[in-house]
């Protein structure tokens, strides 16, 4: 028996020694032993030099313990606990063996029938280290006792987990890298859309350059204590966590299939859910950078992690904020009345074009002619919406108010391209801008008057006297689809060569039933196609291009 204790290893051996020093219970307390005894024997030990990951159930403790041994004379060790979601309690408590007790359970004197009274407690049980919160905390220590340990971890607001790492080795590195005296981040320059941070360097990145790395965290909810609190919000959220990336720092989170990428080339992954947005990125080992692609007058949040590629381990510099600056004003043009500006807008930046108009006049008109691409109309008065629309070929917006109200007209591109168009108010009814149109823009040909050389086409016409002008086109197969895409609807024949010229004529008909026209057109070639256009001119002098046609003459007659 005197040879079992002497070869029990000494964290079993103080274990033992500790269930010795607990009292017989008597008959009402046994279920509480049992109770206390079980959770005793079924408590974790902690693995020395490893990170632990542990789940946490709300309201139930969880225990880890680990032993520092009497031979290793003032024995340092360092403890790590990293919340990755809600605040935590977590505590130390250490039990002190006596060196008596332990030489009296070595020489198997524990049949002793001293009155328990009289007889001294053979271990001390006390509370080193407790904290409540959820940034990351490191616990150092300094033991010159054999000593049992125990960690105890708590969660009161929901089920959770944390990372724990304790080790006694304090001479052969670290698993996380290093911060600098200063963690903080400075803010060096903000703009409309970008901010620019900097750092001071970790010293494991100018010690182990190849290994460590920084990946900066942008988002408009808040700053975060670790990048594990970040990934478990990302996820909580619904966001899928981007695989094969060096900011996934926990196994557990990459898929057996993936590897993870180790790269000091920037990478940048954005992360989109209901809850916002959540940006990525890892900037090798530069200490400075300008954050892109912001939302102007926006609050953003900061945080830098330095990352340990081999470990996967990272430590958080204090986190900052920082509003981007306001966009500046759009320029506002002055519209005059009844003059014509023509509007060319950018498809790619999305902007809106505006013009303003004050009313001379209590009744006005708005007239839109659709040159080219698709736009969307914004029309206020006075602050309050009166129109708001997408336009297609020639469109009228007559409005009432008093005088001196003004008008704002927001024009903005609702394609990728360019898109162009005219503008006029005026407060003259009487004088209109453009034409009076047909009810329909449509150019018709006849196919059964196709022949080798001529096609007959018609148009509709209105009940005002207007001159109408015919252009024709020769062109090819493989650029019918361009002419036709390509065209602008505002250009007059001014822009066009005067041998496209066919006729101009006038015509009318009180009888919009009768206010038709047609033309044959001669001296055309066989199998050929042309391309035919109609222009209407009305008092102003400004024309209404009619939809082009497209007509292949006969190529055998």
């Amino acid at each position: 028996l005197k040879m079992f204790w002497f070869y029990l290893p000494l964290h079993l051996l103080m274990v033992a020694c500790l269930c010795h020093s607990i009292k017989v219970p008597t008959t009402g307390s046994q279920q509480s032993f049992k109770t206390d005894l079980f959770n005793f024997y079924h408590s974790l030990i902690l693995a020395d030099g490893k990170e632990t990951t542990v789940h946490l159930l709300k309201d139930i403790p969880k225990r880890y313990y680990f032993v520092l041994e009497e031979s290793r004379a003032l024995a340092p060790f360092t403890i790590t606990v990293t919340p990755c979601d809600v605040p935590i309690e977590w505590s130390i408590h250490v039990h002190k063996a006596s060196a008596s007790f332990l030489g009296k359970a070595a020489r198997g004197d524990h049949g002793n029938q001293e009155d328990p009274k009289s007889q001294k407690t053979p271990s001390m049980v006390s509370t080193i280290f407790n904290y409540k919160g959820n940034s990351v905390e490191t616990y150092m220590g300094m033991s010159s006792h054999s000593a049992l340990y125990m960690l105890e971890f708590l969660s009161t607001e929901r089920d959770t987990h944390i990372t724990v790492y304790f080790t006694t080795d304090t001479t052969s590195g670290h698993l996380y890298p290093e911060l600098p005296m200063d963690p903080r981040l400075d803010i060096v320059g903000i703009g409309h859309t970008t901010v620019t941070l900097t750092w001071e360097h970790s010293p494991s990145v100018l010690q182990h350059r190849e290994n460590i790395q920084y990946c900066l965290l942008v988002n408009e909810k808040h700053n975060y204590k670790s990048l594990c609190a970040a990934e478990t919000a990302i996820r909580s959220s619904g966001m899928k966590l981007p695989p094969a990336l060096a900011l996934s720092l926990s196994p557990y989170l990459l898929e057996p299939q993936q590897v993870m990428i180790l790269s000091n080339s920037e990478l940048s992954i954005i992360n989109k859910a209901s809850s916002g947005e959540v940006r990525q990125i890892c900037v090798g080992t530069k200490n400075t950078y300008t954050v892109p692609n912001l939302s102007p007058s926006t609050q953003y949040y900061f945080d830098v992690f330095v990352v340990n590629l081999l470990t996967n381990a990272s430590a958080a510099y204090t986190g900052t904020f920082a509003r981007t600056l306001e966009e500046p004003e759009p320029k506002v043009m002055e519209l005059k009345d009844g003059k014509v500006i023509q509007v060319v807008l950018d498809g790619k930046k999305g902007k809106f074009y505006s013009l303003q108009y004050q009313a001379m006049h209590k009744k006005i008109q708005f007239s839109f002619q659709l040159c080219h691409g698709q736009v969307q109309i914004h029309i206020t008065k006075n602050g309050k919406t009166v129109v708001l629309e997408n336009i297609s070929g020639l469109r009228y917006f007559s409005l009432k108010g008093k005088l001196l109200d003004t008008y704002l007209v927001q024009l903005r591109s609702t394609e990728d391209s360019n898109s162009s168009v005219k503008v006029q108010v005026s407060s003259h009814f009487h004088k209109p801008l453009f034409p009076l149109l047909p009810e329909s823009l449509k150019i018709k040909s006849f196919s059964k008057l196709r022949t080798c050389n001529s096609v007959t086409i018609a148009w509709l016409g209105t009940q005002e006297e207007s001159k109408y002008c015919v252009y024709k086109k020769r062109i090819e197969e493989d650029q019918v689809w361009r002419e036709l895409q390509s065209a602008d609807r505002c250009s007059g024949p001014e822009s066009r060569p005067k041998s496209e010229k066919v006729l101009c004529k006038y015509f009318y008909d009180i009888n919009l039933q009768r206010a038709v026209t047609t033309e044959t057109i001669q001296g055309l070639d066989a199998g050929t196609l042309y391309l035919f256009d109609v222009y209407l001119f009305g008092p102003s002098g400004i024309p209404i291009r009619y939809h082009s046609k497209v007509v292949k003459t006969r190529k055998k007659c």
